[in-house]
């Protein structure tokens, strides 16, 4: 009995310890002398940090933010610290002055997924596998004369775009040109990379493959509870909110994706035309692979190629 009363008088002290050693950490913080070069900082909370400060779009909330702490702030996203830039002298400054310092992506859950660990040339940091793979795709898939054997399909698209938009002018329908212009993207996309058209394949008829696109892009630009909170803390938010799961279904439909049009290539009734010229992005990859394996040195795989297809989506 009196130990269940001592723990009933010490039970308020007890609750309130975390809130003291918080407070007290913050103070401490404060009072160290590094912190003073730090960039101006907006009020922030536990764990959560500047969080709570970003509005829907978040560009404007930064922007209001931005007026008042200056073009160079620091905010705390959750237990990361960001830098925000919003002026074009301190962006020269990161971005040209200081770009090897600043080359590299921040690590994301998302990204880390949909790149098979950072495999793309995008998300990828710099180092020795940046430069070999964006070697490849400067020499090898983004040369002038690369871009120069796609015109005949450029041109092929954007004139059936121009007979589509006669065709509904004729008719007297109305037009919707964004959606025409991203279907003209699309199309080329489409036949540059994978090496068939669009419309009448079998992935027209795919299943949302529409919406996979955009979930894609949106895993690729959000974030989750990983990436702002510590591992337990971050695993437990993303498997509450269903981030978890929603990244294992975009993952999978878009790998089972990439996997089938790298299964087409590699088929033995498949041709290639004898004019290197009418190679796609997948045959030029897959050369590449074969070479490295035939001398030896094959380390790459058909992962890294689905990496660096992902930012032809």
């Amino acid at each position: 009995m009196a130990i269940i009363t001592s723990l009933l008088i010490c039970l308020p002290f007890l609750l309130l310890l975390p809130l003291f050693l918080l407070l007290q950490k913050r103070k401490n913080v404060y009072k160290n002398p590094q912190q003073k070069t730090l960039p101006p900082s907006p009020p922030k909370l536990p764990l959560i940090g500047n969080l709570h400060q970003l509005g829907t779009p978040p560009h404007q909330s930064l922007h209001q933010l931005s007026i008042k702490y200056g073009p160079v702030m620091l905010l705390h996203l959750g237990r990361v610290p960001t830098l925000v830039i919003s002026s074009a002298e301190a962006a020269k400054d990161a971005l040209k002055t200081n770009d090897l310092h600043c080359c590299s992506r921040p690590s994301s859950a998302g990204a880390r997924r949909l790149t098979y660990n950072y495999l793309d040339m995008a998300f990828s940091p710099y180092g020795d596998y940046w430069r070999e793979i964006r070697k490849i795709c400067v020499l090898e898939l983004f040369s002038v004369k690369r871009v120069q054997s796609y015109r005949s399909i450029r041109e092929e698209e954007v004139d059936e775009m121009i007979h589509s938009i006669s065709a509904s002018s004729s008719s007297g329908a109305p037009v919707d040109l964004t959606e025409k212009l991203f279907a003209l993207t699309a199309s080329i996309i489409f036949r540059i990379a994978y090496g068939t058209s669009f419309q009448g394949s079998k992935f027209e008829h795919a299943k949302n493959i529409d919406e996979l696109i955009q979930d894609t892009e949106a895993m690729l630009g959000g974030m989750s509870g990983a990436d702002c909170f510590p591992s337990w803390m971050g695993w437990v938010i993303d498997k509450v909110s269903g981030v978890h799961k929603e990244f294992d279904r975009i993952s999978k439909e878009l790998d089972g994706f990439f996997q089938q049009v790298i299964d087409d290539h590699l088929k033995p009734g498949r041709r290639v035309d004898d004019e290197q010229a009418h190679e796609d992005i997948v045959d030029v990859l897959l050369k590449i692979v074969k070479e490295q394996s035939e001398f030896g040195a094959s380390h790459l795989g058909h992962n890294n190629i689905k990496a660096v297809l992902l930012t032809k989506v």
